[in-house]
This record gives structure tokens, C-alpha cells and sequence, in this order.
């Protein structure tokens, strides 16, 4: 029975919960159990993975795959909670059961009921949690043999991802990705807690069938029976979520599924799932604080600890250090401005750029980058400058003595050298990159430059980045508009056209909309974005003008909105957190990739 018509019958079957009214208690709910039953319900009596010592002397009957069987006298029996080592009878009385599980194909789904036996003196494997202990099968049928894999179900097995998408179903098996979709089972679970039980939030649907919001990106569109007609699959709940606020339900969210067909972004997926939040009456800092505590309540035990409150950084700030607004942050090498330190030199192309409106010279610093990286590399990261940024680098080379070699030290004496390694701070053997144009220009490939140097540092060995810890990182104050890549003339949202302008800056959307810095804040772990969001404009009028004075958009496709905000409208924001940017990968995850394991699942 569909869910929608089994809840329309509820009432006439049962008698309505009272809910609580304003300043009643909240509803009591039944305590749950001390943990997970696994065997209820099912045939089983247990799962492989849980027998222990303690289980010795009981019959069992267990269900799983043949991960192993080395030659009919042993074999592993696998599910989802592990691994167990079952013993082939040798007995004639049993031979039936010995031809079966001999010859059983692995991956076989098997049947096995048995006798829980100590493993002998000298043969307990401590690896396995079971190790201490085996089941000597009595009985067993095989319920569905298998044929010949296209892989090994291991997860220290290599595979390429064309196979391993092809046969999904058989990677799933995996222990890795298995313990994935539980933890992010559990960790989803806990945020509900966080969110609802404790916070009062609203889990909502919202329709997936929506018709075209202007900006951002592309949109997929399904036809209608109507000919010419055509639905579109929402980038992201944003416009219901608004609606919601305006309907005063105070605390929305919802795990989200979003679609954007970004295909020629190979960092984007065309389907992604996020944790979505609204509130009303809020601001940045509550929004702050509020995903700071979902996070630390819901992280997942064994991954570590997070301290809150997150540091913050300004964008501006984050493009000049660190060349990106996703800084990762778990190491240094950060942009150096040595514009004032050159400005009294000779050297032409220094000259050259700092007669830019923007115009800089900056540098960054690779430790011991001479003796790690190799003349190639070099060659490598100058070419990489030059291909996605038309950036020209430089580098600078101290010597075991202390002098530098470059091309630059000719047009610099021995004091303004030595007034140079004082500036980026080298020492010996370490190699500075330096690039010279306009600021965002070389803040960007200088930016590009730290990453895939270090990328290159810990593949020869020296380690920068801690994938264990968690570095998290709010960065803020984003222009609002940003100039169009194809027509740098006009405007286009940096976030989306409901972002609110900074307070401070609300006069300037009038006069100069190029000044003005939104309230949008981006949640950054280990330089991947992994949650973004925004307070929200609650005027129509002020909407009204971003969308049809700045952005020269059509309002009429939101007339909708815009027609809802002029109904009262409280103040509101919220944040998305999970991103399509966010892979899987199979294997010890980093923090980004834990955060995209949570939301994605696998």
C-alpha cells in the first residue's frame, strides 16, 4: 500500500497522537533496545561475525558466502558482520555434506548448521575476531551457487572502476563499502536525533517534479504527456525550503536528493544526496553553531575527535594565502606577497605587472623541494601554471651554501637576496615559486601549485597531510555577484540569487553591486567544500531587484516566491551539507571523503 494513502487511513483506524502545543511537553517515545538484533526475523540463529568463545558448545545455523575452501577440509563463511571458519566433516557418516562444501564454487550463498568448537591449540587466528573458535558443520545446503567472478571479493584486490560500476552488486560484497552504507546508516540516524529529538527540526519531503529556477546549473528536464511541456528535477529543495519558512514551520530538513546535469564537470555527479537545512530567525553564527554541534554529535566513534567551534576566514583572506576559497589548511606553504619587497627592483615583468590595477608578485615556499622534487617536476608544475592558468612561474633555488640560483638573482645584490630569504622564510634546499600578474590570476595558480606540490612531496616521502586529522575550516564574506566567464559585463550570483547581501554592504547592492559580499558561508574540511548555505532574502522587493536589475533574469519564472515573501516572510537561512564533489573511495578514507561517505552512502 502506498505510504500517502496508508496515512490518510491511519486516523480512521487509530486515534490521532496528540501533538505537543506550545509549552506542553514533548511526545514520549518507547525506549529503544540496548542494541541490534540481527537474527530477528530470519532463519538464522546467528551471524558469522558474532560468535565467540562464548558460543562454544551451541548449535548454530548460519547463512553467508564461501570467501575461501582450501582443499575439502576447511572452509570461510562470510555475511555482513564477518568472517567464520567452518570445518568440513571427514567422517563417512557426513559425506554428503563433505562432496557439497567441497565443491561448492566460492561466493556460493550456503546453509550451514553446526556444533560452536574451540580451534585447536596453536591453530587460533588472532586477525579474526572469530578466530578462537570454528564450527564443525553437521549439516549444509547450497541455496545458490556461483559462477566464475569477474573479480575476487576482497578488498585488497585491485580493480579497475569501469568493473567494479559493472558489477556493483558484486563490490558492494566488499567489507569496505559495507561498512559504508552502515555507517552511514548510523550517522544519518544520528543526525535525525540531533536535528528532530533534540532541536525540534521537521523532516519534510519535497516534490522532486519542479518547474526551472534561473541560475546555477543546468537543470534536467522530464516530459510531460503535454507536448511541448517539461518538468525539471530540482537542483536542490531551496525554493520549497523558502516556502516552508514562510508557511512558519520555524525548523525544516530533510536528506536530500538533488540532481544537476554538470556532465562535462568530471567532479560533479548528475544525482547527489544532502543533509538540508532551514531555520527562521536566524543568522550566520546560529547556522555556524548549529552544523558545528549536528557534526560533533553525529561523527562517528573511532574516527577521532572534532573541537568546535571551527575557525573562520574571510574569502578574500583564503584566496590570497591559499589561492582557493577550500583552503586545506593541515599544512603551510602559504602565498607569500613580496610586490612591495620587488617594486624597487629593475626586472621588467615585475614592473610590467605591478602596473595592474590588481597587479602582484607572490611566491610560495616548498620545503626541501630540491632535494624531493626532481628537474621534471619543476618543469612539470611551470607547465601546469601555464596551461590552466596562462601564468607564468619562476624558481628560486637555495643552495646547500645559503646563495640562491635563479634567473632573478642577476637583477638582485647580495643584500636584497638575502632581504628575499628573509621574506619567504627558505632554508636550504627548499624552492620558491614565483608568479607575477594580476592578484586573483596568480593567487590562483600559486594556489593550484601548493596542492600539487605537495601531492608530489608525499609521493617521495614527505608527509604534509595528516589524512587523520580533521581540519575544518567556515569561510565567509563571498562577493555576492560575480563578473559572467562568457560576458564579463554583466553579473551572475557567486552562490544563488536568494543569498542575502552582508548587512554592512545592503546600500552598495543599489549603487555598486560589484562591492557588495553576501552572507553565504561555506563549511571546508581538509580543502574540499563539503557544505555551503546562506541567510536567505526575505523582502520581495529586494528580490524583485536582484533577480530583474543585477541579474537581468526573467522574475515572472518565480513569480511564485516572489509573491510568497510579500506574505510575511520571516527571516531565514540554511545550509546544504554533503557535495557532489565528494567520491567514495574504497579504502582508508580522509576526513572530505568521510563526510562524502556519510551523505553518498557508496
Amino acid at each position: 500500500m502506498a505510504l500517502p494513502r496508508l496515512l490518510r487511513l491511519l486516523p480512521r483506524a487509530l486515534p490521532a497522537p496528540a501533538l505537543p502545543r506550545p509549552g506542553c511537553g514533548q511526545i514520549r517515545h518507547r525506549a529503544a533496545p540496548a542494541g541490534p538484533d540481527f537474527n530477528s526475523f530470519v532463519t538464522r540463529t546467528n551471524t558469522c561475525g558474532e560468535l565467540r568463545s562464548a558460543h562454544v558448545g551451541q548449535e548454530v545455523t548460519l547463512y553467508g558466502w564461501i570467501q575461501y575452501q582450501r582443499q575439502g577440509l576447511f572452509l570461510v563463511l562470510r555475511d555482513f558482520q564477518g568472517l567464520i571458519q567452518i570445518m568440513i566433516p571427514q567422517d563417512e557418516a557426513h559425506s554428503h555434506v563433505k562432496k557439497l562444501l567441497a565443491n561448492a564454487p566460492v561466493e556460493s550463498v550456503v546453509r550451514v548448521t553446526g556444533i560452536v568448537s574451540p580451534r585447536p591449540p596453536g591453530q587460533e587466528n588472532p586477525k579474526m575476531p572469530t578466530g578462537d573458535i570454528e564450527v564443525k558443520a553437521e549439516t549444509a545446503e547450497i541455496l545458490n551457487s556461483c559462477k566464475k567472478l569477474p573479480f575476487e571479493i576482497k578488498d585488497f584486490i585491485k580493480k579497475s572502476e569501469a568493473l567494479r560500476m559493472q558489477y556493483r552488486y558484486l563490490d558492494l560484497r566488499s567489507f569496505q563499502l559495507q561498512y559504508n552504507l552502515r555507517l552511514r546508516s548510523q550517522v544519518v540516524m544520528r543526525m535525525r536525533e540531533y536535528l528532530c529529538n533534540l532541536h525540534g527540526f521537521v523532516d519534510v519531503e519535497t516534490p522532486t517534479l519542479f518547474k526551472r529556477t534561473p541560475g546555477g546549473a543546468k537543470e534536467f528536464l522530464v516530459p510531460s504527456r503535454e507536448a511541448g511541456k517539461f518538468y525539471s528535477l530540482p537542483q536542490s529543495p531551496q525554493q520549497f525550503k523558502q516556502l516552508l519558512m514562510v508557511g512558519g514551520l520555524d525548523r525544516y530538513f530533510q536528506v536530500a536528493r538533488c540532481y544537476r546535469d554538470e556532465g562535462s564537470r568530471p567532479d560533479r555527479q548528475p544525482e547527489f544526496t544532502q543533509i538540508d537545512i532551514e531555520m527562521s530567525f536566524v543568522d550566520q553564527a546560529g547556522i555556524q553553531r548549529l552544523v558545528e554541534g549536528l557534526l560533533q554529535y553525529s561523527w562517528p566513534e573511532g574516527r577521532g575527535s572534532i573541537t568546535t567551534p571551527f575557525p573562520s576566514m574571510a574569502y578574500e583572506e583564503a584566496l590570497a594565502d591559499y589561492g582557493t576559497d577550500k583552503p586545506d589548511t593541515r599544512f603551510g606553504m602559504k602565498i607569500v606577497d613580496i610586490s612591495d619587497f620587488l617594486q624597487r627592483s629593475d626586472i621588467e615583468f615585475v614592473q610590467k605587472a605591478l602596473s595592474y590595477p590588481r597587479g602582484a608578485v607572490k611566491a610560495i615556499c616548498i620545503p626541501q623541494g630540491a632535494r624531493y622534487l626532481k628537474n621534471k617536476d619543476l618543469e612539470s608544475l611551470k607547465e601546469s601554471a601555464r596551461s590552466q592558468f596562462n601564468q607564468e612561474v619562476m624558481e628560486i633555488i637555495c643552495r646547500p651554501d645559503g646563495s640562491l640560483k635563479s634567473l632573478l638573482t642577476k637583477f638582485l645584490g647580495e643584500k636584497q637576496q638575502s632581504e628575499l630569504i628573509q621574506a619567504l622564510n627558505m632554508q636550504v634546499d627548499d624552492v620558491v615559486l614565483l608568479a607575477a600578474g594580476e592578484h586573483k590570476q596568480v593567487c590562483s595558480a600559486l594556489g593550484s601549485l601548493r596542492l600539487e606540490s605537495a601531492d608530489l612531496l608525499e609521493a617521495a616521502g614527505l608527509v604534509l597531510r595528516d589524512p587523520a586529522t580533521f581540519h575544518f575550516l567556515w569561510v565567509v564574506d563571498f562577493p555576492l555577484f560575480l563578473p559572467k566567464e562568457e560576458n564579463p559585463t554583466e553579473l551572475e550570483s557567486a552562490h544563488h540569487p536568494f543569498t542575502a547581501p552582508h548587512p554592512s554592504d545592503t546600500s552598495l547592492l543599489y549603487s555598486d553591486p560589484t562591492k557588495v559580499r553576501s552572507q553565504h558561508y561555506d563549511l571546508v574540511l581538509n580543502g574540499s567544500e563539503v557544505g555551503g548555505g546562506s541567510i536567505r532574502i526575505h523582502s520581495a522587493e529586494q528580490q524583485r531587484f536582484v533577480l530583474e536589475k543585477v541579474l537581468k533574469e526573467d522574475s515572472e519564472v518565480l513569480s511564485h516566491l516572489l509573491e510568497a515573501l510579500e506574505f510575511g516572510a520571516p527571516p531565514h537561512g540554511g545550509i546544504a551539507l554533503g557535495s557532489a564533489a565528494l567520491k567514495l573511495g574504497v579504502g582508508p578514507l580522509d576526513g572530505a571523503e568521510l563526510l562524502g561517505e556519510v551523505v553518498e552512502g557508496y
